[in-house]
């Protein structure tokens, strides 16, 4: 015969709410775990966020900060070149002062008739070493016509007297330098066909291009 007995109500109501207290209880701490667990995984989740969008931000930071050194650099080339543009410029400005008002003097070599007649000889005299013919012709300004003639028979003996050669230098009565040349000479030949350019104005030229470098030196150092 079994000792089992059924339950009465109180009993199986009291059975009941242990059962209800421990579903309740396990629910609770089941709910507990997975909010913790969710509350983590936000933290990982929301720190890699975070991290992701910090390098994000510190690119964006560095990209900016890059394109303001290379705007910046940029900036001081233009800053600099225009100066040194405007440098130029104004050192061209006053070569060229110089050089005209050098030019403007060349009138006045010729106003000494002692000395522009040596010139003349030099010049003439150098021409021939550059020639190195027999036969040359000798072009001047009219007015210096006089002073030319005796130029050239100087120049004729000191180049005789140099190459021990024989030469015959004429006065081109048939051509002229312009009036408006501030004087010396230009000498021809072979009929005209070999010049050599001797004028004030030529000589000017070649010397502003051999001594351009020591006048920048004088004027800008």
């Amino acid at each position: 015969m079994s000792n089992l007995r059924a339950l009465d109500d109180e009993e199986v109501d009291k059975e009941m709410k242990k059962m209800v207290t421990f579903i309740e209880q396990e629910a609770i701490e089941k709910a507990r775990e997975i909010k913790v667990k969710a509350d983590e995984e936000f933290n990982i989740e929301k720190a890699k966020l975070v991290r992701q969008e910090s390098i994000n931000i510190e690119a964006t930071f560095q990209r900016k900060i890059k394109q303001a050194e290379v705007q910046k650099k940029i900036t001081q080339s233009n800053i600099i070149n225009k100066s040194r543009l405007k440098l130029l410029q104004a050192r061209q400005q006053l070569l060229n002062e110089v050089f005209n008002e050098t030019r403007n003097q060349l009138s006045n070599v010729s106003k000494d008739q002692t000395k522009y007649g040596e010139l003349l000889k030099n010049l003439i005299l150098q021409g021939l070493f550059q020639l190195m013919d027999d036969q040359v012709k000798v072009i001047v300004r009219k007015k210096d016509q006089d002073l030319a003639t005796k130029a050239i028979q100087a120049a004729s003996n000191s180049y005789k007297e140099s190459t021990k050669k024989k030469i015959e230098v004429e006065l081109d009565k048939e051509s002229n330098l312009s009036d408006d040349c501030t004087g010396g000479v230009i000498l021809t030949s072979h009929f005209g066909r070999i010049r050599i350019n001797n004028t004030l104005e030529e000589r000017l030229l070649l010397s502003q291009e051999e001594l351009l470098p020591e006048i920048r030196v004088i004027l800008f150092v």
